[in-house]
Order: C-alpha cells, then structure tokens, then sequence
C-alpha cells in the first residue's frame, strides 16, 4: 500500500511540474474543490513574495498555505522544507537566512526537483541545496536543522508516524516546525475525510486536529498548536501546525507506533507539492 500511495503522488506531481518546465503553464493540483476556490495555491502568499521569485515557482506552488509566514526564520537558520515542489518555499526561506544560513529542499519526484533547481539558478540562490528522497526518511543526520517546514506534505505521507518521529529527529534542540496543511475536524472518521476528496487533492489523507497534535506531543515536541486559517471542505481547513523540540533532548525519542493513527490517516496525503 505505501508504494501505491507513492507512486500515485509521484506521478501527479511529476505532471505538475512537467506542466511547468515543457509549457510553461500553471500547474494543477486536483480535481477538488480546494484546488479552484483559492484555498491553495501561489494566492495564499503576497504579491511581494511572489515577486522576489522566477515565475515558474510560483506557478508550480500547489499549497494549502504559506509556511514562510508563520516559520520566524532568522538570519544563519538552516531550514528543511518537507515536499519542497518547485522550490518557492526554499527560495522565500533561504532570502530570509541570508548567506550565513541554508535551506533544504527534499522531494521524492524528479522532475519537481529539475524544475526546483532550474528555479534556483534563475533565483542566484546560492545558500540552498534540493535532495532527493522521501519525507518518512529524511536523508539528513540527527540534529542537523533548526526549523522544518513544510506546506500541505505530511497529507501525501504514506507511513505519517515515521515523518513525525523524523521531523522530531533532525530539529535540533530547541528547533521548531512551521507547518501548513489540511487537518480535519476530530468527529470525521476517515471515511468521512475520504469522502470529500481525493488522496492527492489533500483531503483523503488528512489526519485530524487531535491526531496531529497527539502525534507531534508523542514524538517529544512541546509547545504544539494547530490553529485552523480556513476551510477547504466540509469540516476540513487549512490549519497552521507549530512545535518546539525542547532544549537538552536528543535523538532518543519516545516511540509513536502506527496503531496511534487511523489506517488511512497513516496511508495517503498532499504537498507543494495540492500540495
């Protein structure tokens, strides 16, 4: 099942992109609502955002919200994005770290990260660098980035335990997450959430307000808020995701099994990839 799921998101991104690099033409993410109502997208930024960067960033920006407001980056961070798509996430991220700092983009399609580094270039950004890989094994040590962020990705997850004890994994001590994504409300059963949208349209793979919070709580993080900005379905909103990997604590975690979350909670999702 989890390479079904990642080879179905694989593919529906690769075309987005693709979209991009051969055409030069906007990029969508779905068929759902949420994709055509302006509840995701390059309008959830600011018009100045969206200028500092190539067009084709932000034409390829699928998410459900804008990290970069919410993440408080500071100059000499390095930040991971999570799902990194066509980069314009990385690219906000690493104007604000400046050249003291990084940013890190990791996504599992080839064809987001051509289009993410053909960005970069355009861009002269310097400070960043794209990984290839996925978001349940982040290919970097412990301890190794100050913020993690990422823009309606931990939807596309196929194991969602693992990404939380891997974001928990990487922070450093008294690292954060700023964190954007669909989350449902906690009387819809899975079911339900599958019902008002597909697994690449966001919505399917949506774990709830207490699932999300309960999970990133079990991972060691403290500090967790997630905080809805709007919605995208019935009983679904785009939320903002916050947490702290408190100082002293290290890459010995509390486990956070599978069994905690529902079965198609922990196997579907979105990224910046809706997503």
């Amino acid at each position: 099942m989890t390479e079904a799921i990642h080879e179905t998101v694989r593919e529906h991104y690769a075309q987005s992109a693709l979209e991009v690099l051969e055409r030069g033409e906007a990029a969508t993410c779905c068929d759902d609502a949420c994709c055509t109502d302006g509840s995701v997208g390059p309008e959830l930024y600011t018009a100045l955002e969206r200028d500092e960067l190539p067009s084709a960033a932000v034409m390829a920006s699928l998410g459900c919200g804008n990290p970069i407001a919410v993440a408080d980056l500071h100059e000499g961070e390095r930040v991971l994005d999570l799902g990194s798509g066509g980069g314009i996430d990385v690219l906000l991220s690493a104007k604000r770290v400046g050249p003291t700092g990084r940013a890190i983009g990791l996504d599992m399609t080839d064809e987001m990260l051509t289009l993410a580094r053909r960005n970069a270039a355009e861009a002269g950004a310097d400070n960043v660098e794209f990984l290839k890989g996925q978001i349940e094994a982040i290919p970097l040590p412990a301890e190794s980035v100050d913020v993690v962020i990422s823009n309606c990705v931990v939807n596309l997850a196929a194991d969602k335990p693992s990404v939380l004890r891997e974001i928990a994994r990487v922070l450093r001590p008294g690292g954060r997450i700023g964190i954007t994504d669909i989350v449902a409300e906690d009387h819809l059963t899975p079911e339900q959430r599958a019902e008002r949208g597909s697994y690449v349209g966001c919505i399917a793979g949506a774990l709830s307000f207490s699932e999300f919070e309960e999970g990133l709580k079990a991972v060691g993080l403290t500090g967790v808020s997630v905080t809805p900005t709007h919605p995208v379905a019935d009983g679904m909103h785009s939320a903002i995701i916050r947490a702290t990997k408190p100082e002293g604590t290290g890459a010995g975690l509390p486990a956070f099994a599978a069994a905690e979350l529902p079965l198609s909670a922990s196997g579907c999702g979105c990224g910046d990839g809706c997503c």
